[in-house]
């Protein structure tokens, strides 16, 4: 069985007080940590360092929220893997919707496959988002947009493993809008993206790959959208920025959780 993962994606929010003080509190409510549930917290990149600090012994890992695919050389404002490397993360999001589709100059596919490959190549495990649209969900596109950008991204990484990815079904109508997938809706749409899997890097790699869901999740629908089979925890945005918030749904993971080779 596959083990639980929580990440919060802290997006561009908090100064470093607030930040260190966040980590102290969630620290405090996730001591100990729930069994057989792995918990990440991904800020900007400008307080890795710091925040490695304020984890340090805790039990929580660090992530980044985007690397850029070069490995040095005249790209200014950006990061490479082996700087995010030298932080202590161990994490790096990518593909997120706002990078696909709000902010900056709109990521593609084959961007983002090649930001994948340099992840892994740092030896640094990527959190590759992939998600609809509300108009490509009412067109009926669903299933066709994630096995599109799923296999795009995967391109030239087919001989991974099941411990070097994992991947975040983040429906872009369901981010920051208070709508939420139906637990069911989340079941089918990893259900989906498995199978895909299934055909990309073989039935064994793809059973062990952990899939996150990311829309809305809160403390009173985590529990239920982490019990359906192919859920495998949560991309957390609004909610990972209150320490309470964050720990209730880190338990409500707990439940289902199971061993798992794949870490």
């Amino acid at each position: 069985m596959r083990r639980k993962f929580v990440a919060g994606n802290w997006k561009m929010n908090l100064t470093l007080a607030p930040a260190r003080a966040l980590v102290a509190a969630l620290r405090e409510r996730l001591s100990p940590l729930p069994p057989n549930v792995d918990v990440a917290v991904c800020p900007p990149f400008v307080y890795l360092f710091p925040m490695a600090k304020s984890l340090d012994g805790s039990g929580l890992q660090l992530g980044a929220q985007n690397a850029y695919e070069e490995p040095e050389g005249a790209f200014t404002g950006e990061v490479s893997v082996a700087m995010i490397a030298d932080t202590g993360a161990r994490y790096v999001i990518l593909g997120h919707s706002e990078r696909r589709h709000t902010i900056g100059h709109h990521e593609d596919d084959r961007m983002i496959a090649r930001r994948l490959r340099a992840v892994r190549a740092g030896k640094l495990v990527p959190i590759l988002c992939i998600g609809e649209t509300l108009a490509e969900r009412k067109a009926g596109q669903t299933n066709d947009v994630l096995s599109f950008q799923l296999a795009a991204a995967l391109i030239g990484s087919e001989s991974i493993t099941a411990a070097e990815l994992i991947i975040a079904y983040e429906p872009v109508w369901a981010i920051g809008t208070g709508q939420n997938a139906t637990p069911a809706q989340a079941q089918d749409a990893h259900a989906h993206i498995r199978r895909d899997l299934r055909r990309i890097v073989g039935s064994a790699t793809a059973d062990g790959v952990r899939i996150l869901y990311g829309g809305s999740v809160k403390p009173d629908n985590a529990a239920e959208i982490f019990a359906q089979p192919d859920v495998d925890g949560g991309l957390i945005g609004g909610a990972s920025l209150s320490a309470d918030s964050f720990a209730a749904i880190v338990r409500a993971a707990a439940p289902a959780a199971q061993p798992v080779s794949a870490r």
